[in-house]
């Protein structure tokens, strides 16, 4: 007897296809370009999830910039006066102080100063 393998492939391309829908033109209809597609797509999403990083990191530095202007400093000043004084609080941190909680962030701009 020979072996069928039908229902596997249909399966293998429904897969594929439904994970390739909203894509554009025929790679989203026929399944070696959708495949294609797929692969190309979980390229981009990898290196993107890498990126990622760094695009909140600059973000975090402009926020911490903004809010420093109104104090008068400079960025890479507060950053080296922080620690100088020891002060271990991530960019993170300091952007979401300088929204959320601007009199905390005030003390500390205030305690790097002197």
């Amino acid at each position: 007897m020979r072996i069928k393998r039908g229902k596997i492939k249909n399966r293998k391309h429904k897969k594929v296809l439904k994970a390739a829908k909203g894509y554009r033109l025929t790679y989203s209809k026929l399944y070696r370009r959708a495949k294609e597609a797929l692969l190309h797509a979980g390229q981009y999403s990898y290196d993107h999830r890498k990126k990622r990083g760094n695009e909140f990191r600059k973000l975090w530095i402009k926020r911490i910039n903004g809010a420093l202007t109104e104090h008068g400093m400079k960025y890479n000043k507060f950053i080296n006066s922080l620690k100088k004084e020891k002060i271990e609080l991530d960019r993170k941190v300091l952007s979401e102080l300088a929204i959320h909680e601007p009199e905390v962030f005030t003390e500390i701009v205030n305690k790097v100063k002197k």
